[in-house]
C-alpha cells in the first residue's frame, strides 16, 4: 500500500509544538491591537497579474517562485507569495478609501513560494504582517517599525539589529539608477547570470543578490541621490526611531526583494539566523496601488515569518515548549463513563480544561494516564464511588487525597482548581 508523505517544503505542526505557535500568534494579535490595527483576511490565491504588476516581473518571486495554475475557466491564478499586494487589492476593491485614513491592518496568513526549503523558510510558510494604507507621513514608518520591534521583544528576543535605508522615489530614483548602471556595467562579466540579466532592466535588484554581495558593498549609496522630500522623510524616520530609543544601523545595500518599495526599507536581523537571513523586514510602497491599476495610495508595512520567529526564540531559549496538562482528569474505573459527561461539562463551563478516558480501564492504568498527561488533579468516580454517592479528589503534586459527597462536586472542584482546596 502506498504511504503518503507531506509535500517537500511543508510541515505538520503537531502538539505540543502548536502551542508555541498559539503563543506568538496571540502576542502578535495583542500587540497589533494595542496599536489600533484590525485584522484582514484575504484569499489564499489571487489573479496572477496582481503579483506580476505589484511585486514586479524582474523579482525572483515572480520569475522563479510562484505557484501558478490555470483554473477550469482558463484563468491564471497564483497562491499568494506575499501579503501586501493582496491587502492593497482588498483596500481598493472594497472602498476602504472611504474610511478614516490611514487604514491600519494586520494579518496572519500562509505564504507560498517555490524555493529551496531551508531552516525558517518553507515552501508554505506563515507570516504576521501589518500595513498602514492612506498616509505618506514618515512617523507612520516609525510606528510600523516600533510595532514589529515590540512584538519580537515582548516574545523574549534580545539579539536583534535593525538595518535601515531609503531607496528614494520616482523623482530621484532615475539618477540613482544611472549611477548603478555606471558602476555595474564594467563588472557585468563578473556578475552571476541572474544579475547579468537584470542589469539593464532593474539594476536595484543587483544590490539584493547574495552571490554578488562583494560588489554591492562598493556600489553607490541611494541616500546620496535622494531628492529633498525623500531626504527629509528619511531624516524624520531616523528621528522617530531615536525618540523611541530603537537602535538601528544604516545599511546602504538594503533594497528588499520586491519592486514596489519606495523610500523607507528596513530589516531586523537576528544573530542566530545569520547575516544573510533577515528575521523580518518591510518598507514603504507608495507606488503599489498605481502599479495594480488603482489611484495613488501611499503605504508602509512589514512581514514577519512565524517559522523564523520561532527559530530565533528557540536559539535564545526564550520560548518553552512544555506541554500543558489538563486542570482535572476524571477517572471512572470499572465503568464505561457515561455518568461522567454531565459532571465534566459543568466543570468545563467554569473555564477549566477537563479530560478523561472511557471504556472501563483499571484505576492503576487511569492514574498512569493522568500522570502522563500532566494533570494537576484527579477526580475518581468509579463504580464503587457511585454506589456510595461520593468521589475522591487527588492532588497529583502533593499526593494528598480526600473523599467528598457527590452532591458537592461543583463546589469542591471549582474551589480546588482555583487553589482553595487540598493544597
Amino acid at each position: 500500500m502506498k504511504r503518503w508523505h507531506r509535500p517537500r517544503g511543508t510541515a505538520d505542526i503537531l502538539p505540543p509544538e502548536s502551542r508555541k505557535w498559539q503563543t506568538i500568534e496571540a502576542l502578535a494579535r495583542s500587540v497589533a491591537g494595542r496599536y489600533g490595527y484590525e485584522e484582514i483576511r484575504t484569499p489564499t490565491f489571487e489573479y496572477t497579474e496582481l503579483f506580476h504588476r505589484g511585486v514586479g516581473d524582474t523579482t525572483d518571486i515572480v520569475q522563479k517562485e510562484t505557484y501558478t495554475f490555470e483554473d477550469r475557466g482558463g484563468r491564471s491564478l497564483t497562491l499568494r507569495p506575499e501579503g501586501t499586494a493582496a491587502v492593497m487589492r482588498a483596500y481598493l476593491e472594497n472602498g476602504l478609501q472611504g474610511r478614516p485614513q490611514p487604514v491600519k491592518l494586520f494579518y496572519l496568513m500562509s505564504i507560498f513560494r517555490y524555493e529551496k526549503p531551508e531552516a525558517g523558510r518553507l515552501r508554505q510558510h506563515h507570516q504576521f504582517g501589518v500595513e498602514v494604507l492612506g498616509s505618506d507621513h514618515p512617523l507612520w514608518d516609525g510606528e510600523v517599525i516600533a510595532l514589529g520591534y515590540r512584538a519580537v521583544r515582548e516574545s523574549g528576543l534580545r539579539r536583534l539589529e535593525l538595518r535601515l535605508n531609503s531607496i528614494g522615489c520616482p523623482v530621484c530614483r532615475p539618477r540613482y539608477r544611472e549611477a548603478l548602471l555606471a558602476y555595474y556595467r564594467p563588472l557585468k562579466e563578473k556578475l552571476c547570470r541572474d544579475c547579468q540579466d537584470r542589469l539593464e532592466r532593474n539594476p536595484l535588484r543587483l544590490l539584493d543578490c547574495k552571490e554578488d554581495r562583494e560588489y554591492a558593498e562598493e556600489a553607490p549609496h541611494s541616500v546620496d541621490y535622494l531628492c529633498e522630500d525623500c531626504r527629509r522623510h528619511h531624516e524624520t524616520v531616523k528621528e522617530a526611531l531615536a525618540a523611541m530609543e530603537i537602535p538601528y544601523r544604516e545599511d546602504f545595500t538594503l533594497v528588499r526583494g520586491l519592486d514596489y518599495y519606495t523610500r523607507t526599507v528596513f530589516e531586523f536581523v537576528h544573530e542566530e539566523l545569520g547575516e544573510k537571513t533577515a528575521l523580518f523586514g518591510g518598507g514603504r510602497y507608495d507606488g503599489l496601488a498605481e502599479a495594480i491599476g488603482g489611484p495613488p495610495v501611499p503605504g508602509i508595512g512589514f512581514g514577519l515569518g512565524l517559522e523564523r520567529w520561532l527559530a530565533a526564540l528557540e536559539a535564545e531559549g526564550a520560548l518553552r515548549g512544555e506541554e500543558e496538562g489538563p486542570d482535572l482528569f476524571v477517572a471512572a474505573p470499572g465503568t464505561e463513563g457515561l455518568h461522567l459527561l454531565p459532571l465534566m461539562e459543568r466543570i468545563r463551563s467554569q473555564g477549566f480544561r477537563v479530560e478523561t478516558d472511557y471504556g472501563g480501564r483499571s484505576l492503576k492504568s487511569l492514574m498512569k494516564l493522568a500522570d502522563r498527561k500532566k494533570a494537576r488533579w484527579v477526580a475518581i468516580v468509579g463504580a464503587e464511588e457511585l454506589a456510595e454517592g461520593r468521589f475522591l479528589l487527588r492532588n497529583l503534586e502533593s499526593g494528598g487525597q480526600e473523599s467528598y459527597p457527590l452532591d458537592m462536586w461543583d463546589d469542591v472542584l471549582t474551589g480546588a482548581l482555583r487553589g482553595g482546596v487540598g493544597r
